[in-house]
This record gives structure tokens, sequence and C-alpha cells, in this order.
């Protein structure tokens, strides 16, 4: 699993006690094209707690869409407006998968 931004110190009760609270696992995905090929990727994954916004996190992911994603022709098109779309709503939440994965481990 990759690292987890926000994670960092963090004990398994302060964390079960944030997941109650309502925080989450997201990722912010992004887009760019070179010439005609387009490439979607994800950000590492963000620990956003409860009542934590997600904007500031996701604006880095915006732009490289935004500047970089429109080129390539069709897929450039669709996807930046997918990953725009996507981060504007506060990411892709993989709250399940990383806890599941955290359990196996």
């Amino acid at each position: 699993m990759s690292k987890i931004i926000g994670l960092d110190g963090i004990t398994v009760e302060e964390l079960n006690k944030e997941l109650a609270n309502g925080a989450k696992f997201v990722v912010f995905p992004y887009c760019f094209s070179v010439l005609i090929l387009t490439f979607r990727r994800s950000s590492e994954i963000h620990l956003i707690k409860a009542r934590q916004g997600t904007f500031k996190k996701s604006l880095k992911f915006i732009l490289i869409s935004f500047f970089l994603g429109w080129w390539g022709i069709p897929w450039g098109i669709i996807y930046t407006i997918q990953s725009i779309f996507v981060n504007f709503q506060g990411g892709r939440d993989v709250t399940d998968q990383v806890m599941s994965a955290l359990r196996q481990t």
C-alpha cells in the first residue's frame, strides 16, 4: 500500500475515533496528455479528518488536469472533465479499501 498522507503519528485508537467522527481516506484523480496519449493517475491517499475541507489538497490535481489534460483526443477531454468534477466533489473516497488493507497487515 502506498504512503497515506496525514496518518503519521496517529495511533489506531485515534484513527478509529476520527473515522467514527466522519474522517475518510480519499485520492484525487488527475490526467495529463502527451501528444495524443492521455494518462489517468491518482494522488497518494490522504486522510481527511471530520469537518476538514479537501479543496486545498485537490487544487494541485485540478490544475494539473486543467492545464495538461485536454490535449489527447478524445480521452484527454473526457478524463479531464471527469477528474476535475471528482476533485470538486471532494475526491474519490477509498476508506473501505484502505481499512480492508490495514486490517490485513
